[in-house]
């Protein structure tokens, strides 16, 4: 791994007496599947180039217990939430980024009931506040006269009403734009959520990422930008299922990183 990739442990800090400014909550996706370790790197980058201080769990860390919640398997996910609060309390973490609006909800609105008291934000609203700060700056130059239109992922708009972050970040790039029919607080699934990534279909006419990526297309857009991990997979496949091979899905954090050529 390059030495601008060096990606420090919460232990590794902690064993130096440094306390990082946030804990990067890479969650599964981030961490295993080939796609969404691009996200995760073009995140790192930002981070570093921003000069923030950050740390993972590393091994430490387990899946939040997501996708068993929503499955049914309340006995599972309290499990593994649990492990997960016991270890991050024994860091005293305060601040928490996570890519993932699944990680985010979860980490958010069902671990303080567990004894998991955290600031948590969804890694748009972080980028947003570094340039807001001037920590972060952006020449979206190469993105000029591009059509970009947003896919609001459920975990992060209608369950959490942030739907604002991720334009602005599009905006900052020079780029058109384009909002769907079903945006915001209408936005559409893309099929992925409710644990429905791991497991078959049920019976229909259409497929709900088909009917999501259509809804994208019809804005003729240049790049379809996401901001999780699941939904990137989604509207991923959907693209390649309608053959528009022009169009490009990418996170607000791969845009970004692109757009500082990092």
């Amino acid at each position: 791994m390059k030495e601008s990739l060096k990606v420090p442990t919460m232990a590794e800090l902690h064993s130096q007496g440094i306390s990082p400014e946030v804990l990067f909550w890479v969650g599964c996706a981030g961490s295993f599947d080939d796609r969404a370790k691009k996200i995760t790197k073009a995140l790192v980058k930002i981070m570093h180039s921003a000069k923030v201080s950050f740390a993972v769990l590393g091994t430490e860390g387990s899946c939040t217990g997501d996708p068993a919640k929503r499955a049914g398997n309340e006995f599972l996910f309290q499990m593994q939430a649990v492990a997960n609060i016991e270890v991050m309390n024994s860091y005293e973490i305060k601040k928490i980024v996570t890519a993932c609006p699944h990680c985010f909800n979860t980490i958010k609105n069902e671990y303080p009931s567990l004894g998991g008291q955290y600031e948590v934000v969804h890694h748009t609203q972080f980028l947003k506040s570094l340039l807001d700060s001037g920590r972060l700056s952006i020449q979206g130059g190469q993105f000029r006269g591009k059509r970009i239109t947003f896919h609001d992922p459920c975990y992060l708009g209608r369950a959490n009403n942030i739907y604002e972050a991720p334009r602005e970040l599009i905006k900052k790039l020079d780029a058109e734009l384009v909002e769907m029919k079903n945006c915001r607080k209408k936005g559409l699934c893309c099929g992925a959520g409710g644990a429905q990534m791991f497991k078959d279909a049920e019976p229909g006419k259409k497929e709900i990422n088909i009917e999501r990526t259509e809804q994208a297309l019809q804005t003729k857009p240049d790049i379809i930008a996401a901001g999780c991990p699941f939904c990137n997979t989604m509207m991923s496949d959907g693209v390649k299922n309608k053959a528009e091979a022009a169009v490009a899905v990418q996170d607000i954090a791969e845009l970004i990183a692109k757009a500082k050529d990092l």
